[in-house]
């Protein structure tokens, strides 16, 4: 276990880790595809329902200045944690998925022409691959991807032979949410920037372990979500360079997104608020707040030392158990275990260890030409957090030990 955190203390806070399922205590290892939520973010949203809830930035009483002062400090806050030159820069968005969209709608759709190209990888969610499918079918564009080992790690050197002047925008997560893989961002960022391409970075599976740092990455556009930063579900965050961001046509018209609108022609509003259109889901955002200053005060550092032990710890006990396969092995992992058992199908893995109250996920992940790629159709993700213990991870390993012997 750490020595840095107090674990048990941390637990306290997840009201929802304290219950029963199937009669077994829950053991929860579906944090990549969202994590739970502590106490302190959950009564953000309560207070906000039962003390302040307004709309926005258009009121003239005291509720409203009073959600819109809590609604803008989210986006101090959220430029704070990506150390964003400007608040400014920090579009709310539904999340990650929202967000990669608004950028290929509105930036996409403004710059790519016949005849570009742009580059993603094997191991990207679809969320990062079918809007720039989308694109490039619209614009009579090129799709090209970067292939991986058999670590689950990319081909630098294939990445670089893709680079060409026709290469406009680079789209890469920052982490696999099915493998675990952590990328190298920042010399995939420099290398696109020598052929002059745009680099868009999808953070959902990083912005939770790491410190994100927009500006000495030089990323030109990072997008990520709340839900998997211990926030509310149905937000997110995109960061953009303010260079884009103002040449940008709107994603969506409406309220808030306007100067003025007349029926002869419309002026578009500034930067953040060209993008956000209508009424946000102000609850939401301001529970963000709770949760990213939670994970400040924790220190993201502590909490990569105590995932990066219990994924060290899972991986010695699960290797001792016999038939298992381990998808993804790459140097350097966020807390993400994908495995199988031979002759057995992942989704009845995941029935049997949700019988005995433990939750993983099983399938592709989100990630079909990645399982395509592996010759296999899914896995079973256990992804950890800081919430969890090496105890847990021992009921993981019994009950795929037991699944092993019983398909035997």
């Amino acid at each position: 276990m750490s020595n840095t955190l107090d674990i048990q203390q941390i637990r306290a806070q997840f009201p929802v880790l304290h219950q029963e399922v199937n009669g077994k205590p829950l053991v929860y290892f579906d944090n990549a595809a969202t994590t739970q939520k502590p106490q302190v973010v959950i009564d953000a949203l309560d207070n906000y329902y039962k003390g302040y809830n307004s709309n926005i930035h258009r009121g003239a009483h005291a509720l409203a200045d009073k959600a819109t002062q809590a609604f803008e400090e989210t986006r101090k806050t959220a430029a704070e944690f990506l150390n964003a030159e400007t608040p400014e820069q920090v579009i709310f968005t539904k999340g990650t998925t929202d967000g990669i969209n608004l950028i290929a709608s509105s930036y996409g759709r403004q710059n790519i022409q016949a005849g570009d190209e742009i580059i993603v990888s094997t191991l990207e969610h679809h969320s990062n691959i079918v809007p720039w499918q989308m694109l490039c079918q619209e614009k009579g564009a090129t799709l090209k991807v970067i292939p991986i080992n058999a670590k689950g790690e990319l081909i630098m050197e294939e990445f670089e032979k893709l680079l060409t002047a026709n290469t406009k925008i680079v789209a890469v997560n920052h982490a696999s949410n099915a493998l675990g893989t952590v990328n190298p961002i920042a010399e995939m960022i420099e290398k696109a920037h020598t052929v002059g391409a745009v680099v868009v970075v999808d953070g959902a599976q990083s912005a939770s372990h790491f410190d994100i740092d927009v500006q000495a990455l030089g990323v030109d556009f990072f997008v990520t979500s709340a839900h998997k930063v211990y926030g509310p579900t149905g937000i997110g965050l995109l960061y953009g360079k303010r260079v884009f961001l103002e040449e940008m046509p709107p994603y969506q018209g409406g309220g808030e997104m306007i100067k003025e609108v007349s029926f002869d022609g419309t002026t578009f509003n500034e930067i953040p608020y060209k993008f956000e259109a209508g009424t946000p889901n102000i609850a939401d955002v301001i529970a963000f707040d709770a949760a990213m200053k939670w994970v400040q005060d924790l220190g993201k550092e502590a909490i990569r030392a105590h995932e990066a032990e219990l994924l060290a710890y899972a991986n010695e006990k699960l290797s001792e158990i016999p038939g298992i396969i381990f998808y993804g092995t790459a140097a350097e992992k966020v807390s993400v275990l994908s495995f199988g058992l031979e002759g057995v199908h992942p989704f009845d893995i995941g029935m049997m260890l949700d019988a005995r109250g433990v939750a993983v996920r099983t399938g592709h992940h989100c990630t079909q030409p990645l399982m395509k790629h592996l010759g296999i159709e899914g896995t079973v993700r256990a992804s950890f957090s800081v919430y969890n213990t090496k105890e847990e991870i021992d009921t993981l390993v019994q009950g795929v030990a037991r699944v092993a012997k019983m398909m035997a």
